[in-house]
């Protein structure tokens, strides 16, 4: 799977978990078993940078997101 695919994969993925809007990086880790750790973490930061994905961190922790998803966006206000 290249990194278009897996892109669509993992979002794919987070659409399909209801109730759940904020995830850990070690939860990306599980979705694409086959490549290794810094791997996932580039490809979820690119997301990132573009649009897919958004961080959100309580200051000790940095979960990950869909972009526009979940409870906190509407409470932010943006």
């Amino acid at each position: 799977m290249d990194d278009a695919e897996a892109k669509k994969y993992i979002a794919e993925e987070l659409e399909k978990k209801k109730g759940k809007s904020k995830f850990y990086l070690k939860d990306f880790y599980a979705m694409l078993p086959d490549r290794k750790s810094r791997e996932v973490n580039k490809l979820v930061n690119n997301m990132v940078q573009e649009g897919i994905l958004e961080y959100w961190s309580s200051g000790s922790t940095t979960l990950y997101g869909l972009k526009g998803a979940g409870k906190q966006q509407s409470a932010e206000g943006e």
